[in-house]
């Protein structure tokens, strides 16, 4: 288990990152010129149709102003970030890249919101919360690279209050294994694909029912069609976090979807009484 964490933390070392991105932001202006999540957008949210889908995930999870919201995997911290500015609610955020949780804090005290947000360098199978402690815990393209669902999802539900919901929007195998590298995983070595009907099988024994849960594969496929044409986004992007073979890895990821190799699942449960 724990050469796996280590080959997935490599996955995503960074080096330099945060240095890297002060460089990339200097075309919105000086260091201390006020940004918004909508300007970081095209870099800070790691996941297929970017923004628009943690708009959808945020309003499928209920989150209010009142909502503590754990993310997991928050890489540079996006999603957090825009759910404190639109619903004024407090984001805790873990990643297992300290890279990652450094560059998310300074992009954090760019958009002036680091009383509302906070990251910690963590593994999502032994998060450092008590139980019960978040309202909302959301998931957004990371179980891929966790072999023991099992464990994660029991951490997810003890961290989480009863009645509170587990929101998920992940990539998942449709059978067989899909051509790398992809943005999770170089080689098969760090990627622990399932499918959507093994996943909700691994979810819901952990002490959840299910909410909602929807194929979105055919709004993913949409999404990259209408990306191919324009090409890369403008700089900054995403290439800046994950270096410059991202586009290959991008590319490899819409070619995956297309092809019906992989889908996109988007999934809300609700918590269980621990001892139901």
């Amino acid at each position: 288990m724990t050469d796996v964490l280590d080959h997935v933390r490599d996955h995503y070392r960074a080096t330099g990152l945060t240095e890297r991105l002060k460089v990339a932001l200097a075309v919105f202006g000086p260091e201390d010129q006020r940004l918004t999540p909508q300007q970081l957008a095209p870099l800070d949210q790691f996941h297929t149709r970017g923004l628009a889908a943690t708009v959808e995930l945020a309003g499928l999870a209920g989150i209010t102003a009142e909502t503590s919201v754990l993310d997991i995997g928050s890489g540079v911290g996006g999603p957090a970030r825009f759910l404190a500015a639109t619903y004024g609610c407090r984001v805790t955020g873990i990643d297992l890249s300290e890279p990652f949780v450094e560059a998310a804090r300074y992009l954090s005290e760019r958009t002036g919101q680091s009383g509302r947000v906070s990251f910690q360098a963590a593994s999502a199978l032994a998060l450092p919360f008590d139980e019960g402690r978040f309202d909302v815990v959301l998931l957004q393209h990371v179980a891929m690279n966790i072999s023991d669902r099992a464990r994660l999802y029991r951490e997810v539900r003890r961290v989480l209050k009863p009645g509170g919901r587990f929101a998920t929007f992940d990539v998942v195998s449709n059978g067989g294994e899909p051509p790398y590298p992809v943005p999770w995983a170089r080689t098969h070595a760090t990627s622990f694909l399932l499918t959507a009907a093994a996943t909700r099988q691994a979810i819901e024994p952990a002490g959840f029912r299910t909410l909602f849960w929807q194929d979105d594969s055919e709004a993913a496929k949409a999404w990259i069609a209408q990306m191919r044409p324009s090409g890369p986004p403008p700089s900054p992007n995403l290439g800046v976090v994950m270096g410059p073979d991202f586009a290959q890895l991008a590319a490899n990821l819409g070619r995956n979807l297309l092809e019906g190799r992989l889908g996109i699942l988007t999934a809300v449960f609700e918590a269980a009484p621990i001892n139901s």
